[in-house]
Formats: structure tokens, sequence, C-alpha cells
């Protein structure tokens, strides 16, 4: 029996600058529009990059992008509204049928979500790859997950603040409370730069808790997944639980990788990506 949800946040975070060793990678293998395409980029296919709760687009990406580029792939990191799935998967999906070509497409924290409900049907996207992110299958909710296994901190880093809706019913906005936010969602970035994550984060709707998953592309895309293994955010047994039940076609474990793992790691991440492009070419 699941244990009920109360309050529950998810994370993604970030701000450029800190990069871990690629030593610390451990495999596990089980088995806007895009830019113009240059003679060195034309087979490369573009990948779409979505950042979860609390963050934005370029401060969770930056060094995955900028490493991804270097390797001549067009690279779109489009803003997650954070307003819920009913909201956010199809923004995604309209953002996808604006690509040209192949995608591979990752998301982080909660941008696993949106990616699993955005990209069903979609011919296009040629691979999911999940980084620390929730995958539900069709019928579940990101709520639900979280509280499937025990580790996280977020229930008690979340702060709710109200707002009003535009039908005039009030929701609730999700914020991280700054003497929990390293600890739960940036535990091997400096203080330095976790103070200024805790800033600038955007907070997203606590209704994406319970949002129904409507489709769940990975039953279709091929998949991989990247655990960090000292997330306090999404348990790494959840992780790995999800990526076992995707049939994830490889899996990477990041030792002592906090939930920020694409800031703290990002050149794991590249890989990642780069292995799912490499497998969906064979």
């Amino acid at each position: 029996m699941r244990k009920k949800v109360v309050r529950r946040g998810i994370v993604a975070a970030g701000t450029a600058g800190a990069a871990g060793a690629v030593a610390a990678v451990l495999l596990t293998t089980s088995a806007s529009a895009a830019p113009t395409a240059t003679p060195k980029d034309a087979a490369k296919p573009t990948v779409v990059l979505v950042h979860g709760g609390f963050a934005d687009a370029s401060a969770s990406w930056n060094d995955v992008i900028k490493q991804l580029q270097k390797e001549g792939y067009p690279v779109v990191a489009p803003a997650n509204p954070l307003r819920g799935l009913p909201t956010d998967a199809p923004y995604l999906a309209s953002v996808l049928k604006s690509v040209k070509g192949p995608v591979i497409l990752a998301g982080h924290s909660y941008g696993g979500a949106v990616i699993t409900n955005a990209a069903a049907g979609n011919p296009n996207v040629k691979a999911l790859v999940y980084v620390a992110a929730f995958v539900p299958d069709k019928g579940e909710q990101v709520g639900e997950l979280l509280g499937k296994y025990p580790g996280s901190e977020i229930p008690d880093a979340v702060d709710p603040v109200p707002f009003p809706n535009q039908d005039g019913s009030t929701g609730s906005d999700l914020y991280l409370k700054a003497d929990k936010f390293r600890s739960a969602f940036a535990g091997d970035l400096p203080v330095s730069v976790t103070n200024v994550m805790h800033a600038a984060q955007r907070p997203f709707s606590a209704s994406s808790l319970t949002d129904v998953t409507q489709d769940a592309a990975w039953h279709t895309i091929p998949s991989w997944g990247l655990v960090a293994t000292s997330d306090k955010a999404i348990p790494p047994a959840l992780q790995r639980f999800e990526y076992q039940r995707a049939h994830a076609r490889g899996t990477v474990e990041v030792r002592g990788a906090s939930h920020s793992v694409m800031i703290s790691h990002p050149e794991a991440v590249t890989k990642l990506i780069e292995r799912a492009d490499r497998g969906t070419r064979r």
C-alpha cells in the first residue's frame, strides 16, 4: 500500500559552473526549432532538454548544452511552464512539433513526467533520456511515486504559497525553504552556488503532484536512465525501479551525485544522451 503524500515537491535547480569528474560514473548496462544544420551536425538529431520544478532551462542545462553543441548537436531547452501536466505536457508537445527531424528528448526530475506525456504519438522522438527523473505510467501520479520508497527530504523542504487561478479558485505554488534547499536538492554543489539557486527558484504548482499521467511514451519509445546515487529528492531506489520498469536500454549511476546531477556532473549526462543517440541508429 502506497503511503499518502501530503506535500511533495520535486526538484530541479541549477546554475552553471560546477563540474564533476567523469571518473565518478559507474556504467551499468542492461544489455526552437532546430538551428540550421552544418555539414558537421547534419546527421545529428536535435536534443530537447526539459527542466523540472524550481528551475529554469538555462540554469539547469547550461553546461550540458555547451558540451552537446561542441559535439555538433542542435539543442533546444524550452521553458517548462510548471503549471501541472495538463498545461505542461501539451505545451512541450507543441514545441516538439516545431522541431524538424529526429529528436532525443531528455527530462530532469518532474520534467521526466512531462516528456513521458508529451512524447506520446510523436514519431520524431527517437529516444527518451531520464535524468534523476520521474517516469510515471499511465494513470499514475508523481506524488504517489515519490512515496513509494523512503529517503526523500522533499516533504520537509517544501513551502506552499497560495496564488489565484484564472477561474477564481486558489492554487498553491511550491517553493523550497532556504535552510533545506542544499541538503535536499544539491548537496554536492558549493553553498555559494546553492544560495543563488534558492534565490532564483521557479515555483511549480502543487497540482503537479496529483495530476494523472494520460499516456506513457516509454512503452513505445526506447529509454535510457541516469541514477543520482545521493539524491535526496527522488530516492535512487525509485529511479532504479522506474528505469527497470520502462525496460531502459541502458542506465548510468553517478556515485555521490545529488538531484542536481546535470549541474555537478554534466559530462555524465552528455555521455548518456550521446549513448541514446547511438542506440537509436543501430
